[in-house]
């Protein structure tokens, strides 16, 4: 944290915050952090049960701040001597859900201080609105009450469209903690005190899944509605079973042939009875539109592994129609595949590379007056606003990034590549 946005009694205990661990101040604190994990415990114990699984780690020489790598609680003593004893709760809570979120595993290609920024207005928003501690003003803290309910993904994309007005260094210095990526090819060495931890990818892997077990547990035995939304969905996503995204896109496709009865195909059950009843006439023709999500989030070749994938699924058809196009926050390279010209399908350009901005998608089906019998939108399910018209057309999403997603309308299935 900088000392150019704190007031000038804070700036001075800023100023000499790095150094060699005090080991009568590092008890003192250590008593505070225990005490602090006991009262989140008793008055918000989701947050309280993760929080206490954290292995408490001096790191006065190189973190001025707090920070956490899924395994450690690393705090500076200075630092945390500063706050109040519940805005030392609202730390541990930040630092618990920056694990829960997964937030350095879910950030991709996009910028690191800006989708460091985002992360932090996520989480903070979440803790003040489930009142976990007491919201930090010893120091500064990124809040803002737009930003309630927001994903990090979504609030990155808002930053991101008013880059040119926001002070992005003012931004960063009010930061509570320190962002670490844990990357490396030590054991869990913290460099003799000096440095966190640094894990191989097998270990950061691992990581991940104690943390997913460990909320899960923390889940169970903790009051529902002291737990934020965005776990819910995330706790929802991995105790209910999900439909394989291509047997969904099968069936999806399959529904949309209709039938009729007809007298030019006679049903031979009346045959018995001397009747004449009508049989069925199948219109095998399947007429769908797809959205290729190819915001900056997105790589070409991931996007042509769906062009592929939809290929073998379509190849199952004799009749079909597809109107492919691709969106960011506009609609690009629309075109029409038929059974003639399928195969050229693996030509196809992919453009984009801006926002995500659903309501595009309907804007231009509404303008161009096309209603499909199927939307089929590949995307990573991050919107930087709604997800669209639920009313315009029946919609089906394939979600390829966020874990837990939560379309509001239309059937929905994780793509996975196995």
């Amino acid at each position: 944290m900088s000392t150019t946005t704190v007031n000038k009694d804070v700036a001075d205990q800023f100023k000499d915050i790095l150094g060699p661990m005090d080991p009568k101040l590092d008890r003192e604190v250590r008593e505070l952090l225990v005490t602090a994990r006991v009262g989140m415990l008793l008055r918000a114990s989701f947050f309280g049960n993760l929080a206490t699984r954290l292995k408490l780690v001096n790191a006065d020489e190189w973190c001025s701040t707090a920070a956490t790598d899924g395994r450690n609680f690393y705090y500076n003593t200075k630092f945390i001597k500063m706050l109040k004893p519940k805005e030392v709760e609202f730390l541990f809570g930040h630092e618990v859900l920056h694990c829960v979120y997964d937030h350095f595993g879910r950030r991709g290609e996009r910028d690191p201080q800006l989708f460091n920024i985002a992360a932090d207005y996520c989480v903070n928003a979440d803790l003040k609105k489930h009142r976990v501690g007491e919201f930090i003003t010893t120091v500064p803290c990124l809040y803002d009450t737009k930003y309630t309910d927001w994903s990090a993904e979504e609030v990155y994309d808002d930053l991101y469209e008013n880059a040119e007005k926001i002070d992005l260094q003012d931004l960063l210095d009010k930061m509570l903690d320190q962002h670490l990526d844990g990357e490396g090819e030590g054991e869990g060495d913290d460099r003799n005190g000096k440095g966190p931890a640094q894990y191989s990818k097998e270990e950061r892997e691992q990581i991940k899944q104690e943390i997913k077990e460990a909320m899960l547990s923390a889940a169970q035995t903790s009051d529902a509605g002291n737990i934020p939304g965005g776990v819910k969905r995330l706790v929802q996503h991995l105790t209910d079973p999900k439909m394989d995204w291509r047997e969904l896109l099968r069936m999806q496709l399959q529904s949309t042939i209709k039938s009729d009865y007809t007298f030019t195909r006679l049903n031979r059950k009346g045959w018995d009875c001397d009747a004449i009843l009508p049989g069925m006439d199948y219109d095998e023709r399947i007429d769908v539109a797809i959205a290729m999500d190819m915001s900056g989030s997105i790589g070409a070749e991931q996007g042509m592994d769906f062009l592929s994938e939809v290929k073998g699924i379509m190849e199952e058809f004799s009749n079909f129609n597809i109107h492919l196009f691709c969106f960011d926050t506009n609609v690009y390279n629309p075109q029409d595949f038929t059974a003639d010209n399928l195969d050229d399908i693996g030509d196809y350009e992919l453009m984009g590379g801006g926002g995500t901005d659903f309501d595009a998608i309907f804007k231009y089906l509404k303008q161009e007056e096309i209603e499909p019998k199927r939307l089929l939108v590949f995307t990573d399910g991050y919107p930087w606003n709604s997800w669209g018209d639920a009313n315009y057309c029946d919609t089906v999403w394939i979600i390829h990034g966020d874990p837990n997603p939560d379309p509001p309308f239309g059937t929905w299935a994780l793509y996975n590549e196995d």
